[in-house]
C-alpha cells in the first residue's frame, strides 16, 4: 500500500522546488487599523454577556488556537467545532473549516453574531463603540466617521492580517540560514514521500485546498459538524474540510475539526490511517514530530508592540 501510494503521487512529490514556501519576514499592513483591531479582538464588551472576546477562543499562549476541544461562548454556550489558529490566517485561501468566508473580514463577522459565540447584533456593537470615548476618537481618526460595525470588522481583519509567525527554523532552512538535524531531515523526507505534502504544502503548509477526512479508511461523519456538505448539500462533500495549516502545530492541541485528538502523536497516527491507508511506526512518528517542530515561528511582532 505504501509503495502504491508513493508511486501514485511521485510526480507531485518531486518538484524542482520545495513544496513548502517560507513566510515573509514582514508584511505590509495599516499599523493604526491593526492596533485598533487588536483592542477590539481582546474586548469582552463585544459579547452579549460581556464575558468573551475573540482572544478567548484564539489564545496567544496556544498558538492562536483554543486549547479546549470546543470553545465556550456567551452565557456558557458551546459550539461543535474546534477553533482553528488565527496565526497566519491571512495566507489561508478561505476561512473557517468549511471555507464559508472568503476573507478575514467576512470571517470576523461570524463569531460576533453567532448565538453560541459572542451573540451580538450590529446595533448593539455600534452603540457600545460610540459610547466609548477612546473608540470614538480612534475610529474618527482612522475612518473619518463615527464607529460602524463594518469598520470594526475591517480593523479586526487588519489585526489578524498582522498575526504572522515568521522565522521558524524550517523557513530559515529554506533561506539557507541554518541546517536541520539528521532527525529533522528524516522527518521532512518522510513528510514528502509518505504523502503528507500532497495536502500540506505552500506558504501555510496547508490551508490552500479542501480535502476529505477519511480518504482511504472512513472517518466517522456527523451532520452537526460544519463540513463542505453543510454548505453544498452534495453527498461527496461529507467530511470534506479545509486542510489545516501545520505551522505552529506543536502548540495548537487538540487536533482535528472536532477537537477529539489530544496529542500530535495520535493525530499523526490517525491521519496516516484514515487518509494515507497505513500505520506509522514509532520511529516515523518521532521523526515527523521533529520536522513539524521546526514549523514553530516567532510570536507575531504586533503582539510584542504596545500602542
Amino acid at each position: 500500500m505504501r509503495l502504491l501510494f508513493f508511486f501514485l503521487f511521485l510526480p507531485s512529490l518531486l518538484p524542482a522546488d520545495n513544496p513548502i514556501k517560507p513566510i515573509p519576514k514582514t508584511i505590509a499592513y495599516n499599523q493604526k487599523k491593526a492596533e485598533l483591531g487588536k483592542l477590539l479582538f481582546m474586548d469582552p464588551q463585544l459579547s452579549s454577556d460581556k464575558s468573551v472576546a475573540c482572544v478567548s477562543c484564539h489564545s496567544f499562549d496556544h498558538g492562536g488556537a483554543d486549547p479546549r476541544p470546543v470553545s465556550i461562548g456567551a452565557y456558557g454556550k458551546t459550539g461543535n467545532v474546534n477553533a482553528p489558529t488565527v496565526y497566519n490566517s491571512y495566507f489561508n485561501f478561505r476561512q473557517f473549516w468549511n471555507g464559508r468566508a472568503k476573507d478575514l473580514k467576512e470571517q470576523a463577522r461570524g463569531p460576533l453574531h453567532n448565538p453560541v459565540e459572542m451573540d451580538m447584533v450590529t446595533e448593539e456593537i455600534e452603540r457600545y463603540l460610540r459610547s466609548n470615548d477612546y473608540y470614538n476618537e480612534a475610529f474618527r481618526e482612522i475612518y473619518h466617521r463615527a464607529p460602524t460595525h463594518d469598520d470594526a470588522l475591517d480593523a479586526i481583519a487588519e489585526f489578524e492580517k498582522a498575526l504572522i509567525t515568521p522565522n521558524c527554523k524550517f523557513d530559515r532552512f529554506l533561506r539557507n540560514e541554518t541546517t536541520l538535524t539528521e532527525l529533522e531531515q528524516r522527518g521532512y523526507r518522510l513528510f514528502k514521500t509518505l504523502g503528507c505534502a500532497t495536502c500540506h504544502n505552500g506558504i501555510n503548509v496547508g490551508s490552500n485546498s479542501f480535502q476529505k477526512m477519511g480518504l482511504i479508511f472512513p472517518y466517522p461523519w456527523k451532520k452537526t459538524f460544519p463540513d463542505r456538505y453543510n454548505l453544498t448539500h452534495t453527498p461527496t462533500d461529507k467530511n470534506v474540510y479545509k486542510v489545516p495549516s501545520l505551522r505552529n502545530i506543536t502548540l495548537t492541541a487538540p487536533y482535528f475539526h472536532d477537537g477529539s485528538v489530544p496529542t500530535l502523536e495520535l493525530a499523526l497516527q490517525r491521519m496516516a490511517y484514515h487518509n494515507l491507508g497505513f500505520d506509522l511506526s514509532s520511529d516515523e512518528i518521532e521523526a515527523l514530530i521533529a520536522f513539524l517542530s521546526t514549523l514553530t515561528g516567532e510570536s507575531p511582532p504586533i503582539l510584542r508592540e504596545s500602542r
